[in-house]
């Protein structure tokens, strides 16, 4: 088993379990910007790619797998694409709500970065017509593979929200859960996007032409949505060299991804062998997730 921090571990990965949604809530009241003191730039590039960015992808996800749920013939993956799409709009829907009672509260316009990610999944990332049923159908397999690449990034981040300093840094613990919470139901189900892609069309090549189109299009909206917020910020003006500068400093103190680390992780997919489950830890998820205040107060 592999973590973000590079190292091998063996835990004991619990069998048989279930990929559902939880019906969580947060509570952006008191929630600064600044959710890491003293951290800006770190502070914001996590904001942006959780609440500016996701929450459009991940309603693409789900009307992609319902797309695709019809064609599904083993009873085991359709449940489990199920309870995906139950997830994954839980995350939307909560990603959402913090974009509007906090990014906006916070002064900041999240219009322009919404616009973006709606053309981005609405438009270019559409079903498109074709004439022949045929064509139409691999047209979404092309989709279910785009997302099992998207969903591998998605393990990363999960990964490392399970494994950081942010709590060395007494950070927001709202912020945090949240973090958490989805990160912890992204290494849950990160098997699950590769099993559907996989099952509709197995080919390597597929996925390796999937995965260079996410590398590129995913980095450039990153790069844009993050570089928005972080112009946005009316607590701070660095230039741009700087904004890197605050990057690497703090990934060094594991408070974002190390840029060699994602690399590495990226290169592995590329692997014919490659397989989900040897990114981070099951257990650790579900660990997360019975002791997550909002994950806690969706059982109650």
């Amino acid at each position: 088993m592999v973590s973000l921090r590079g190292k091998t571990s063996t835990p004991t990965e619990p069998v048989g379990v279930e990929i559902h949604a939880r019906d969580v809530e947060f509570d952006w009241q008191n929630v600064p910007l600044e959710w890491i003191p003293g951290e800006p730039v770190a502070s914001d590039i996590v904001s942006s790619v959780l609440h500016a960015i996701l929450p459009e992808g991940e309603r693409w996800f789900c009307e992609v797998y319902s797309e695709a749920l019809p064609y599904v013939k083993d009873e085991d993956l359709a449940r489990t694409m199920r309870g995906f799409i139950g997830q994954e709009a839980m995350h939307a829907e909560s990603h959402d709500r913090a974009l509007s009672e906090y990014l906006q509260r916070c002064g900041i316009d999240t219009a322009p970065i919404a616009r973006q990610a709606e053309f981005i999944f609405r438009r270019i990332l559409a079903p498109r017509r074709y004439r022949s049923d045929r064509a139409q159908y691999n047209d979404m397999v092309q989709r279910l593979w785009l997302i099992a690449g998207i969903e591998h990034y998605t393990a990363i981040l999960g990964v490392f929200a399970l494994n950081n300093a942010w709590d060395d840094y007494d950070v927001n613990p709202v912020m945090a859960d949240i973090c958490r919470w989805h990160g912890a139901e992204e290494v849950e189900h990160r098997s699950v996007a590769h099993d559907v892609a996989t099952y509709f069309d197995p080919g390597y090549l597929h996925r390796v032409r999937a995965m260079l189109t996410v590398v590129f299009f995913l980095g450039l909206t990153l790069h844009r949505c993050s570089g928005y917020l972080l112009r946005k910020d009316p607590n701070f003006s660095y230039s741009y060299p700087r904004l890197w500068w605050e990057y690497l400093r703090a990934s060094h103190k594991n408070l974002l991804p190390k840029i060699r680390q994602v690399i590495w992780f990226t290169l592995l997919y590329f692997k014919p062998s490659f397989d989900p489950a040897s990114i981070g830890s099951t257990a650790q998820a579900v660990a997360y997730l019975a002791t997550s205040p909002a994950a806690r107060g969706a059982e109650h």
